[in-house]
């Protein structure tokens, strides 16, 4: 009898369902780049705090240049970031400059292209109506508006805002820390002396990046042989941590320990293999209160399942409302047969057609190919049992964007 397997978005909410949700800290803006916002954050101040110049010229009374040319005297002079501290009357002007306070009594701004000076007098060329080439007080925005949510990840943007608003520092998540456990006898660390079946470590350095790039804090754990002592005694190292993610022995196999081992230390198992290719030998539990992710020695298994349940993983751990996987659609490059029961995720380049995205899968999909996952763009989803589809016909998308310039 065939084993019905999970399917791959029940898993996912399985694995989302219970997570806690990191404590706050509190960090100096310059640090807070990248950081999830923990709290609202409101404006300390008003912006502008008084109506000011949007430009270099004069400050009048708007009915005294309603018909031009028009002399007025000169009373006064405010750079940016000054006050006038008279009043502006009748058949009079301040000369002043972008930033500076507009002057009580005067309601319009002359820029000074529109205008001649001689000695104290100014002649204006060009009228204005009221309110021109002035910001009011908060035309930015007004002490207590709330301008960042609680779960956002802070661009240089929102940096620049929250220095605007006066606030010198920030209330941000915790990084998850995120231990990572790779096993197999055969595993060695990239530069070490290689054996005639020697394979190089690639799954936690991918992951610790994709961690890094989700706003968590990689602890890499090391190498456990395949035997229960050493993996007990290299799981111990992820106490500290908030979660934990074993690669290897998570498949169906006299050497696959990693269940076996972890729950001699109080892993408790809650589903093991999905309906997903590649990746199907996902475990998912909980070693005592700490949720811990088993995911295949194979590589590309490893780095999809990363993209497919650790990321959101760690959203749902910082609060961040971004839990799913962002699907699109392109047009398909070449043809594919149908599938089988597993969703599958297709290593794929995008590349664009007179404006039309197209989406073309590697021919060859081999789960050891990293070079592959390397050189794609996207994951190519087919759902479970899909039908043959030909070229041109829309697909599904997942980005492999792992980390981008945040601005």
């Amino acid at each position: 009898m065939t084993q019905k397997l999970m399917a791959v978005a029940d898993a996912r909410a399985r694995i989302l369902a219970d997570l806690p949700a990191m404590l706050s800290e509190q960090v100096a803006l310059p640090d807070a780049h990248g950081r999830v916002l923990a709290a609202d954050v409101a404006a300390r101040t008003t912006q502008p705090p008084l109506a000011v110049s949007a430009m270099d010229g004069y400050a009048v009374r708007a009915k005294d240049v309603a018909n031009v040319p028009a002399d007025l005297k000169i009373v006064g002079e405010v750079p940016a970031g000054g006050l006038h501290e008279g009043t502006v009357g009748p058949g009079e002007a301040v000369r002043i400059f972008t930033g500076a306070a507009i002057p009580d009594g005067a309601d319009a701004i002359v820029i000074q292209e529109d205008a001649v000076r001689g000695g104290d007098t100014v002649t204006v060329n060009e009228g204005v109506t009221a309110g021109r080439y002035v910001r009011p007080a908060g035309l930015d925005f007004q002490k207590g508006d709330v301008l960042l949510s609680a779960g956002t990840t802070l661009t240089a943007r929102d940096i620049g805002l929250s220095a605007a608003m006066n606030h010198p520092w920030l209330r941000v998540r915790r990084k998850p820390r995120v231990a990572l456990l790779a096993t197999g006898d055969e595993i060695t660390l990239p530069g070490e002396e290689l054996g005639p079946a020697s394979i190089v470590s690639s799954n936690t350095f991918a992951l610790a990046g994709l961690i890094r790039a989700a706003g968590g804090e990689p602890l890499t754990l090391g190498i456990a042989p395949d035997n229960k002592a050493s993996i007990r005694r290299l799981a111990e190292g992820a106490r500290s941590a908030d979660m934990l993610v074993t690669t290897g022995g998570a498949s169906v196999g006299e050497h696959d320990l990693v269940q076996e081992a972890l729950s001699d230390i109080g892993l408790k198992i809650d589903f093991w293999q999905i309906a997903m290719r590649p990746g199907k030998p996902l475990m998912f539990g909980r070693l005592g209160d700490m949720p811990m992710l088993g995911f295949p020695g194979n590589p590309v298994s490893s780095t999809v399942c990363g993209v497919l349940f650790l990321k959101p993983a760690l959203a749902r751990m910082l609060r961040t409302g971004d839990t799913e996987p962002v699907f699109e659609t392109a047009t398909l490059g070449v043809d594919l047969g149908a599938n089988d029961r597993r969703e599958d995720y297709l290593r794929a380049t995008l590349t664009r057609d007179s404006g039309t995205l197209v989406a073309t899968p590697f021919s060859k999909q081999d789960s050891s190919m990293f070079s592959r996952l390397a050189s794609s763009d996207c994951l190519i989803m087919r759902p479970p049992h899909a039908p043959p589809a030909r070229i041109g016909d829309p697909v599904t998308f997942v980005r492999l964007g792992d980390g981008t310039l945040r601005i």
